[in-house]
């Protein structure tokens, strides 16, 4: 749910510490010519912006790419090595090296065309009534194409220990409902540019011109109806408006279907109740899409199966999906290398396998020892700022003290890999390892349902450069692939450390009270443990924050949305102070000059210099309108305007850009 970043990779490579800074602070990536009080995000990281523009075969680039790039490279070279037919060679290395072989082999891809995909195609094209319909909505659920409404398994809210069966919404294409529904010009454009691109993935699967596009017109409708049924993102972030158990009686009288049939299909074990997250969802498009013609589900269908297979198929697909998708949507000008997407093809279908071979050459021993040191300096400080809050009352305060108190910190990698022994990997057959990959990692989340919770699950994979906190599972988990410069080096000047990954670490903690977090207790359960009286302060805090990042312009005309963006938001504000408190209770008030900077000012330096980053403008557009986090440039100054410690760092006056006449705290 919510995710930024950390630590220290010991075995990889570590940046060398620039070579005029004593502090490794990285001074070329500064900006000095600018007033620090004025608009700090540049005066960190001017230079760097100036010297890194964004790549072609990206849409942003920011220190979180730079150092993706560094682990891709890592992950290339384990795959490239387990991709090597020799005798003796591991079933782990044998999936990760011939899955990537498979991806990496365009001849053998192109040669077999749409082969691959003709026979669930043809069975699409063979429905005549609403039976079949049902059955091939199945076999896609079953693949994990996400049609129409998703299906899954996730504890229950109110009762964390145990994982129950959910219905929510889903079924669309385009990044978010707003795009289908929205009138302004911008909108109207994507729409037309949107079924032009459907009009053409349909010609190269062999559709006339007159077909492909009555059937692009009709999944547009189709997806249409989908949207307006669709909550949006800033409901959907309050887990309260997400909790509805029913009974499959009931949920049989809030929409006729075959629901047992659908459930049995898609191999999910016997239940009784299920959290429904959007019942007026699944009632609308119900009473909504067509029942009397299968001819709109054979398009829509169709163009989910293709547009999901695309980058399994000959490169004509693969590169009309990235104009779309990518050209035009985000602004990358050209693909990412084919190794580069192969790489992350292994990762995303057999990501515990290829774990498993990265942390035997890129996360040492000592990882733990040292995160641990962060991650108690940190949770000190919290509590510390948690019982001095002047504006909430005690009662309160033991209840967030004892959340606090039951966070579990996981670093690294997960307790338990997934087993992918029953996935077959063909050294030649990339369509197929994708498919039997994902309908195994489809079956083995059903299988979970009437189950206990594994709290120990992790949802992103062991290289993957983030950290995220769970509310459910109560924990702050940071994987290997982010535990390294410039979040973090051994060998640099504590403060920026503290700024960097102690902020991060601060802003995971502060995840657990943020507008979503503070709704679950200590063990992961829904449970309001807030006075009223408290619950109304913070509500009034938040809502500054919303305010205050609602005023952000991200590109053009278009504005920050400040309830989309409201938990990453507090969490950066109260993260960033929690760190400072902890490098504070660490220094003792030892002083030191160096780079002509106090230790407060290099920690403030060390926190914006990870948010150093470049975005296409079609990028900045369209994550304004999906991402809850704000734009790098505003995670640094909206942060810091907030912050008496910063102006006083600096000396900043009453009135400058970086002095907020309405300062607004929460944590």
């Amino acid at each position: 749910m919510n995710y930024r970043p950390l630590l220290a990779l010991f075995a990889l490579p570590v940046l060398a510490l620039a070579a005029d800074s004593a502090s490794g602070l990285d001074t070329a990536a500064m900006n000095k010519s600018v007033d620090p009080c004025v608009d700090f995000h540049q005066y960190a990281c001017g230079n760097w912006i100036a010297h890194n523009p964004v790549p072609a075969d990206r849409a942003r680039w920011g220190r979180f790419t730079e150092l993706n790039d560094r682990n891709e490279k890592v992950l290339l070279d384990i795959i490239q090595g387990a991709a090597v037919e020799r005798p003796g060679r591991s079933a782990l290395d044998q999936k990760i090296g011939d899955f990537f072989t498979s991806c990496m082999d365009t001849a053998a891809i192109n040669k077999k065309g749409l082969a691959p995909l003709q026979p669930e195609l043809d069975r699409i094209n063979a429905m005549s009534n609403r039976e079949e319909v049902l059955v091939e909505l199945v076999r896609l659920h079953r693949r994990g194409v996400g049609v129409l409404f998703s299906f899954g398994a996730q504890p229950d809210a109110k009762d964390s220990t145990r994982t129950i069966a959910s219905l929510g919404q889903g079924g669309l294409s385009l990044p978010d409902r707003d795009y289908y529904l929205k009138t302004d010009p911008k909108s109207v454009e994507t729409r037309q540019r949107y079924v032009e691109h459907m009009k053409k993935m349909f010609r190269l699967a062999g559709d006339s011109p007159e077909n492909a596009a009555a059937k692009a017109q009709t999944v547009l409708d189709f997806e249409t109806t989908i949207a307006k049924a669709s909550a949006d993102r800033v409901s959907m972030r309050d887990p309260n408006k997400r909790y509805h158990i029913l009974s499959k009686q009931e949920l049989q009288a809030l929409a006729p279907w075959d629901w047992e049939g659908y459930f049995k299909g898609v191999g999910a074990p016997a239940f009784e109740t299920l959290n429904v997250s959007g019942p007026d969802f699944i009632k609308q498009i119900a009473a909504t899409l067509p029942t009397d013609t299968v001819n709109p589900w054979q398009a829509y269908f169709t163009w989910h199966l293709l547009r999901q297979a695309a980058a399994q198929l000959p490169e004509a697909f693969e590169n009309e999906s990235f104009d779309f998708w990518q050209r035009y949507l985000t602004g990358a000008k050209e693909p990412r290398p084919r190794s580069a997407r192969c790489v992350a093809v292994v990762d995303r279908s057999l990501g515990d396998l290829l774990g498993q071979k990265y942390i035997e050459v890129a996360f040492g021993p000592d990882a733990k020892a040292q995160i641990g040191q962060l991650v108690d300096a940190l949770d000190k400080a919290l509590g510390k700022d948690i019982q001095g809050l002047p504006w909430m009352t005690d009662t309160t305060k033991k209840a967030a003290l004892d959340k606090l108190k039951a966070i579990t910190n996981n670093v690294g990698y997960p307790k338990k890999w997934r087993d992918y022994s029953k996935v077959t990997v063909a050294r030649d057959d990339l369509f197929g390892n994708s498919l039997r990959a994902a309908e195994a990692i489809q079956q083995d989340r059903l299988q979970r349902i009437g189950k206990p919770t594994d709290k120990t699950e992790w949802s992103m994979t062991t290289p993957t450069v983030n950290a995220f906190y769970s509310p459910q599972n109560n924990s702050i988990n940071f994987p290997a692939g982010i535990l390294q410069s410039p979040f973090f080096d051994p060998r640099r000047d504590i403060a920026l450390n503290y700024g960097a990954a102690g902020m991060v670490i601060g802003h995971e903690m502060t995840h657990g009270f943020d507008d979503q977090g503070r709704k679950f207790d200590g063990d992961g359960n829904l449970r309001d443990w807030w006075t009223p009286k408290d619950g109304a302060e913070f509500e009034k805090r938040v809502a500054c924050v919303a305010d205050e990042y609602s005023g952000f312009t991200a590109v053009d005309d278009v504005k920050l949305n400040g309830r989309l963006t409201l938990g990453e938001n507090t969490a950066d504000n109260g993260g960033l102070r929690v760190a400072l408190m902890a490098l504070q209770d660490t220094l003792k008030g030892k002083e030191s000059l160096l780079d002509g900077f106090t230790p407060e000012q290099r920690f403030f330096l060390g926190f914006a210099q990870i948010w150093c980053e470049n975005s296409t403008p079609q990028s900045e557009r369209q994550q304004a309108l999906t991402n809850p986090h704000s734009p790098g440039r505003y995670r640094v100054d909206g942060t810091l305007q907030n912050m008496p410690e910063f102006q006083k760092a600096f000396s900043c006056k009453a009135g400058q850009p970086m002095v907020s006449s309405n300062a607004c705290r929460v944590w």
